[in-house]
């Protein structure tokens, strides 16, 4: 996996995006069509709830907990550290997970270290899951930054030879909602993602379109019952 030289900028301008070819684009819009659509309420049948925590985005938490506290058969909750560097960063813990509403901490497991980017982030859950055997994990992440964030975690699995059933949580946030790092809005944030989405999968940060199609074709394939409940 290469490093990306610097940081892109979280708030771009629609102008950024005018000699983009249309299938570029087009395959984007394909990507989080797909990924959001992806049946929620298959959450509730996964092994495992993930969080990737950052932005300081204490929501990311309180619904997965919610979620981890009203559903007894989820075996792990496994929450990523974020990036020390941002403004609302703060230690990743049991204490302040309590504060959030968190009771059962068996099959908790958070990542102790900071890290930054998401790629780490991911890295993380993959090493976690095989460790732990996970068989199928739900991501809990705000919409803006949720296709994102499976596609990273998709790249990872493939660089790690593994095939794990993932199924998309969003969080219930209004998009006009301002997120505490930055200020701005979902609505802000979503041109950020989308030159990401663009850019990473030729630096090896995230899965291609053509990588997430196979991907797609086997989850619904071999994992209908966990996708539909049938």
């Amino acid at each position: 996996m290469t490093s990306v030289s610097r940081p892109l900028p979280r708030l771009v301008p629609a102008e950024a995006f005018a000699d983009v070819p249309a299938d570029r684009l087009l395959a984007v819009l394909e990507a989080v069509t797909m990924v959001l659509t992806l049946p929620h309420h298959a959450a509730g049948r996964v092994d495992a709830l993930v969080v990737p925590t950052g932005q300081g985005e204490d929501w990311r938490l309180t619904d997965a907990i919610g979620v981890w506290e009203s559903g007894p058969a989820l075996r792990h909750l496994l929450v990523a550290n974020t990036d020390p560097a941002e403004r609302t960063y703060r230690p990743l813990t049991l204490d302040r997970l309590r504060g959030l509403g968190l009771r059962r901490t068996d099959g908790v497991v958070l990542q102790a270290e900071p890290v930054t980017g998401t790629g780490r982030q991911a890295a993380w859950i993959v090493e976690r899951a095989q460790a732990l055997g996970i068989g199928s994990v739900a991501l809990v992440v705000s919409p803006y930054h949720l296709v994102r964030v499976y596609l990273t975690v998709l790249r990872a699995c493939d660089d790690a030879g593994l095939r794990l059933p993932m199924v998309p949580l969003p969080v219930a946030v209004a998009p006009d909602a301002p997120v505490p790092e930055t200020g701005a809005a979902g609505y802000d944030l979503v041109a950020g993602e989308v030159s990401r989405l663009l850019r990473y999968p030729g630096q090896g940060w995230i899965a291609t379109p053509e990588r997430l199609r196979d991907y797609l074709r086997w989850l619904w394939a071999e994992h209908r019952p966990l996708l539909t409940g049938a």
